[in-house]
């Protein structure tokens, strides 16, 4: 399975998450999963790429001609794919993945995460969906989704549709099952009743 990890680009943050992003990669790998991801050499994206090497996986970067400058990339990916813009990027990593895996981030990442959710709850792929939630970093996201669910903005099923763990291995379980079956019926009459 080719698997997206979205996450921080910084090597500002604190190191439990980069440690949380190198076991996450080398479960992947000795799952026999590759990783698809955006390219980094720094932060959680760096680090999951060294987890996956680490265990002798494979690693796929996908990343905008523009960030082919020095200590950018992440120099041993074995197979890239260049883009032309960002957001041919997210449409390409999309694309080429079976899953997608969320580890702690800034805006960008956020940005990955909704347009992604946003797709699936839209019935536009099926491909699983997972938040590592090192720390408990994804709690507030956690409850604002519960909130707009009890509010009424979101179908309350779409909740069904991501996986929030800390836990690598149960993140890798929750993507190996695809338990998401389709919801356009569901959503589609919800996205009518709002109009």
């Amino acid at each position: 399975m080719k698997i997206c990890v979205y996450g921080a680009s910084s090597n500002e943050i604190d190191r439990r998450y980069l440690d949380a992003g190198m076991l996450l990669g080398a479960a992947m790998a000795k799952r026999g999963h590759e990783l698809v991801f955006g390219g980094g050499n720094t932060g959680l994206m760096g680090a999951v790429a060294r987890g996956v090497h680490q265990e002798g996986g494979r690693v796929i970067g996908i990343a905008p001609r523009f960030f082919r400058v020095d200590g950018v990339l992440y120099p041993d990916c074995d197979e890239w794919i260049y883009t032309d813009t960002m957001r041919s990027r997210k449409e390409k990593m999309e694309q080429v993945s079976d899953a997608f895996l969320v580890t702690p981030g800034g805006i960008g990442t956020l940005d990955e995460f909704f347009e992604i959710f946003t797709l699936r709850q839209l019935d536009r792929h099926h491909k699983p969906i997972a938040l590592l939630n090192t720390g408990g970093y994804f709690d507030p996201i956690s409850q604002m989704l519960e909130s707009m669910a009890k509010e009424r903005f979101l179908v309350e099923s779409c909740l069904d549709l991501i996986k929030i763990t800390p836990d690598p291995e149960e993140i890798l379980d929750f993507v190996e099952q695809n338990p998401a079956g389709s919801l356009s019926g569901s959503v589609l009459k919800f996205l009518e009743d709002e109009v």
